[in-house]
């Protein structure tokens, strides 16, 4: 395979345009720590965006980040960690499911893939978060969008239609990102002993209260099986419910008090505080119990959004006809499962499922066999396909970036 190793954001456009009239389509890459996200690609040509890896610009007293997109996600949280802040979308390390180098990610391949943490159901995804770009359309032309204050949108915002779009529309080389001051303290309540349904009864109440909630999810006993760390010694009293509190320092346990007299009917929870509780949030965030390296790592990992108060039915039942394993996050609308392997890693059963409470699941971890027999990414309705063949058009009418990524190639 060709790898063309660029040196900044004008090369780019002139490999884009050399790609456009050789007719050569491109895969988009980083460091490859997401390349075995999605379906097999048509191409044998890669764009090494390694190389663009420069800090543009940090105001930490204007909360403004900007960056070229090849910029390593370990270096960026260290920088911005420096200052005593953080990105509030809580970006998943998929080092950790899909067996990938640590550390690896880049800030392009993490708003191209849109994966958010626990706190998305406060602060928002990826998407939420960014606020300006300049990218490479498959017209070989460079464009920018956005700025880099919140309110900078009077037209369309295209920002929100590439992040997500796993490097299928544009380019991406330089973007710009708001961050967030750090809590000051962290509090996690920890109930135990809940089955899935009334789990996401306690989840859901919690969500509705006054209490400011960022983090709620549900770890069923059978999920310990293979967790490690942080997570193995909750585990020792079976099936465990995760709230997560977070503010300023008077507020955090006057709220966490508050909150525990109105979950009192699920009983009384235990706490964990600051360093263990992020230690906790980290392993959910990354789906741990799931790690590539553990008893599970041969496993397909199916990533399910579907509404909150279905979650906890719906994944007991999953996991009780299939087999496999679950883990519930952001108060049930987020379900990790893993099931056992098969030709489809269960996606005829599956979808099938889904259909009844109006979800759909993304293969995040499967073979290539698999990914290469199955429509990774969630089937649309004839409808918002033609609306998403027309937006790809638009953007990238030749199909040169990372071909068959989402779409099986000749498929509308």
């Amino acid at each position: 395979m060709d790898t063309l190793k660029i040196r900044d954001a004008g090369d780019v456009e002139q490999a884009v345009r050399a790609a456009i009239a050789a007719e050569q389509p491109l895969e988009i890459v980083g460091h490859g720590s997401k390349r075995a996200v999605g379906l097999p690609m048509a191409t044998n040509a890669v764009l090494d965006l390694s190389a663009l890896n420069r800090v543009v610009g940090y105001e930490p007293h204007e909360l403004i980040l900007t960056v070229e997109a090849g910029a390593p996600m370990a270096d960026l949280l260290s920088l911005i960690d420096s200052k005593n802040q953080e990105f509030a979308f809580e970006p998943m390390d998929t080092s950790v499911l899909l067996g990938t180098p640590p550390q690896s990610a880049t800030i392009g391949g993490t708003i191209a893939a849109g994966l958010a943490g626990p706190r998305r159901i406060k602060s928002g995804g990826a998407r939420d978060h960014l606020l300006g770009l300049t990218a490479v359309s498959g017209f070989g032309e460079t464009f920018k969008a956005g700025g880099k204050v919140v309110k900078n949108v009077t037209g369309y915002d295209l920002c929100k239609l590439i992040a997500g779009s796993w490097g299928t529309l544009a380019v991406m080389t330089e973007v710009t990102l708001k961050v967030m001051p750090k809590a000051e303290r962290e509090v996690t309540l920890v109930l135990h002993g809940l089955d899935d349904v009334a789990a996401t009864k306690a989840m859901n109440i919690a969500l509705g209260s006054p209490y400011d909630i960022s983090g709620v999810s549900h770890l069923p006993q059978s999920a310990f099986r293979a967790a490690p760390g942080p997570l193995a010694a909750l585990g020792a009293k079976g099936a465990v419910t995760l709230i997560r509190l977070e503010g300023i320092g008077a507020s955090v346990p006057h709220r966490a008090n508050s909150l525990t007299e109105t979950l009192a009917s699920f009983g009384k929870p235990d706490r964990i505080e600051d360093a263990a509780s992020q230690a906790v949030w980290a392993a959910i965030r990354d789906v741990a119990p799931f790690a590539a390296s553990g008893p599970l790592g041969a496993w397909p990992v199916w990533r399910i959004v579907c509404p909150p108060a279905s979650g906890g039915g719906f994944g007991q039942a999953l996991a009780r006809e299939t087999g496999g394993d679950v883990i519930y996050d952001w108060g049930g609308g987020l379900i990790w499962a893993a099931l056992p392997p098969s030709a489809d890693a269960g996606a005829g059963q599956l979808r099938s499922k889904l259909k009844a409470i109006d979800g759909h699941a993304t293969l995040i971890r499967g073979s290539d066999a698999v990914r290469g027999a199955i429509d990774v990414f969630h089937p649309h309705d004839a409808g918002v396909a033609a609306l998403n063949k027309r937006v790809k058009a638009s953007f990238d009418p030749r199909d040169v970036f990372n071909r068959g990524r989402m779409v099986r190639t000749g498929k509308a």
